[in-house]
C-alpha cells in the first residue's frame, strides 16, 4: 500500500534525521547540510555579498583603501610656579649618554628646560569669577581710601602673626566632665598640654590628647607655625641647635617673668567647649519596662597661637603701665563753689 506523503515533508524529515545522527556513524566524514532557499531570512538578501578577492591593500581592487586616522594635536598642560613648594618633589629627568642621530637639543635637555606657564589653563581654578574678583578689589580700594591708606591694627596683626582654630568632633561626654580639662590646658604650651592629658586620670583626657595632637599637626602643615626651631647653617658664631629666631620675655598672670627663646613656639591661647546633640539609649528595667536615656555629646575647640603674640601682649601691657600716672588720694585742683552759708 503506497503512503501519500508530500516530497517537501519527506525532505524536511530526512534533514532532521541526518542532523541527529552522530558524525562517526555517517558514511560521509563531514556532516551534510541542505540549503533551503525559502527559509533564508530577508536581511541576508539585502546584505551585500563580499568578494573574497577584494583586499584593502590591493591597488587593483575595486574597494577604496582605508585612510589612516588623523593625528591628534599634542595635549598642552600647565606647569608649577617657580616659587611652588612642590617643585622640589618633581622627579628630575634622567640624562642619556646616547648621542642623538639628528642635530639639535636632546630630549633630556628639552625636559629639563622650564616651560612657561599658560595663564589660560590655570584661570578656571585660580580665577573662576573675574567679575566678582574685580568687585572685591574695588571694595577693598574704597575701604583703604576711607582709612587714608592706613592699615588697621587687626589686619596688620593677621599679616604678621599666625593662629590656628581647630574644633573636634562631638565626644560622648558631658560639659561638666570636659570643662575642667579645657580650663586645664588653656594658657599652656602645646607640648605641656599634651603631657598633662597623657598622664591625666580622666577618661575624656585621651580624646582631648588626640585632638591636641591633630590641632598641632594641622597648624604646622596649613599655617606654617612652629617652624622656627630649624638649625641655622652657614652663619658664623652660631652653635649647633641654636635657632635664628629671636625670643623675648613673657609676663605670666601670676606676675612671674619667663624667657622665651623661640617665638614661633605654639601655645593654647583659648580652649572652650560646646554642647552637642543628645543620643537615645535604651535602659531595660524590670517587668518588661524600657526607659530611654539621653547621653550627651560635647565638642572642644582650641585656638593655637605663637609665642610672638604673647611677647607682643606683654610688651604692650608694660608700656601701658609705664604711661599710667601715679595715683593720688586728693587731686590737686582748684576749689570752687565756696560760700559762707550752708548749701542744705
Amino acid at each position: 500500500m503506497a503512503l501519500q506523503i508530500p516530497s517537501r515533508r519527506l525532505a524536511s524529515s530526512a534533514l532532521n534525521l541526518s542532523n541527529t545522527i552522530p558524525c562517526s556513524l555517517r558514511s560521509s566524514p563531514r556532516p551534510i547540510f541542505i540549503h533551503h532557499p525559502q527559509t533564508r531570512p530577508l536581511f541576508n538578501w539585502l546584505r551585500r555579498r563580499r568578494d573574497p578577492t577584494d583586499s584593502p591593500l590591493d591597488p587593483s581592487s575595486k574597494r577604496k583603501p582605508i585612510a589612516p586616522p588623523a593625528s591628534q594635536p599634542a595635549l598642552t598642560t600647565g606647569d608649577l610656579a617657580p616659587s611652588s613648594i612642590l617643585d622640589a618633589e618633581l622627579p628630575l629627568p634622567e640624562t642619556s649618554t646616547v648621542t642623538p642621530s639628528t642635530p639639535g637639543p636632546s630630549k633630556a635637555a628639552s625636559l629639563a628646560r622650564p616651560r612657561p606657564r599658560d595663564p589660560n589653563l590655570t584661570a578656571p581654578a585660580l580665577d573662576p569669577n573675574p567679575l566678582a574678583r574685580k568687585r572685591w578689589e574695588r571694595k577693598i580700594l574704597i575701604r583703604s581710601l576711607r582709612h587714608r591708606f592706613r592699615v588697621p591694627k587687626s589686619v596688620l596683626l593677621a599679616r604678621t602673626e599666625r593662629q590656628s582654630l581647630s574644633k573636634s568632633h562631638f565626644l560622648k561626654t558631658s560639659i561638666k566632665k570636659l570643662g575642667p580639662l579645657a580650663r586645664q590646658i588653656a594658657g599652656k604650651k602645646v607640648e605641656d598640654a599634651i603631657v598633662q592629658m597623657r598622664f591625666s586620670r580622666k577618661k575624656a583626657a585621651q580624646e582631648v590628647l588626640k585632638h591636641l595632637e591633630y590641632a598641632r599637626d594641622e597648624a604646622i602643615v596649613r599655617r606654617g607655625m612652629g617652624l622656627g626651631g630649624v638649625e641655622v647653617e652657614g652663619k658664623e658664631g652660631k652653635k649647633s641647635g641654636e635657632t635664628g629666631v629671636q625670643g623675648g620675655v613673657v609676663v605670666e598672670k601670676s606676675g612671674k617673668k619667663r624667657v622665651v627663646r623661640d617665638k614661633t613656639e605654639m601655645y593654647v591661647d583659648q580652649a572652650w567647649i560646646g554642647r552637642g546633640s543628645y543620643g537615645r539609649k535604651p535602659d531595660y528595667r524590670a517587668r518588661g519596662q524600657v526607659y530611654f536615656m539621653r547621653p550627651p555629646t560635647t565638642s572642644i575647640t582650641v585656638l593655637l597661637k605663637e609665642e610672638a603674640t604673647r611677647i607682643r601682649l606683654s610688651a604692650e601691657k608694660e608700656e601701658k603701665r609705664k604711661r599710667k600716672k601715679p595715683w593720688v588720694p586728693l587731686p590737686d585742683r582748684p576749689v570752687t563753689r565756696q560760700s559762707q552759708y550752708c548749701m542744705w
